[in-house]
């Protein structure tokens, strides 16, 4: 179970600081869940490069993909591992840098109001249901917190940067996503 905090970090996460983020503008409430997927090195899963890609202390010579991405300064603020472990590296009160270039519903620059989640996934591989039931278990939370992000305000990285994005991809079900966000919790 999760819980979030005053400070709004998740209670029942992995917490890892990420330097990468900063103050949101004045009255900028999140209202808008992004989600994303992540795999390092590309195609990849488990070990340790995601939070050292998000804590600036990736190894650039440990993949010859690192040498091109060790220098970039980005982060989210959640991680669901492909087990359904959830990792935060940025309160959700903060700006964290994962949107980049973005719009949506007219707004640009979708840092300054959204919430960005990754899956340790691909955009061609399916995901584990483990990291579906985490997903919701912290969307859940997150709309309980910011009422704003409604279901119409949840979408993928591919919707707000679509020239330069393509996650969280055709492999991610938002049907069966959205379904399961609409079902009654279980005690």
């Amino acid at each position: 179970m999760f819980s979030i905090n005053n400070n709004g970090w998740l209670e029942g996460a992995h917490h890892l600081d990420s330097p990468n983020h900063d103050e949101r503008p004045p009255d900028a409430e999140p209202s808008l869940l992004v989600i994303h997927n992540i795999s390092l090195p590309p195609g990849a899963y488990g070990g340790p490069w995601i939070d050292d890609l998000f804590c600036n202390r990736l190894d650039a010579t440990a993949h010859p993909y690192f040498a091109e991405i060790s220098t970039l300064r980005v982060s989210s603020h959640l991680l669901i591992r492909r087990d359904g472990q959830v990792c935060q590296y940025v309160s959700l009160d903060k700006r964290a840098w994962h949107a980049g270039d973005s719009c949506f519903d007219g707004r640009s620059s979708c840092n300054d109001f959204s919430i960005g989640v990754e899956l340790e996934g691909c955009d061609d591989s399916l995901y584990e249901p483990e990291q579906y039931q985490a997903l919701v278990e912290v969307t859940r939370n997150i709309r309980s917190r910011y009422p704003a992000i409604t279901t119409e305000c949840i979408v993928g990285h591919s919707d707000i940067a679509p020239r330069r994005k393509t996650d969280p991809g055709e492999a991610f079900d938002w049907t069966y996503f959205r379904a399961m966000l609409k079902e009654p919790l279980i005690n």
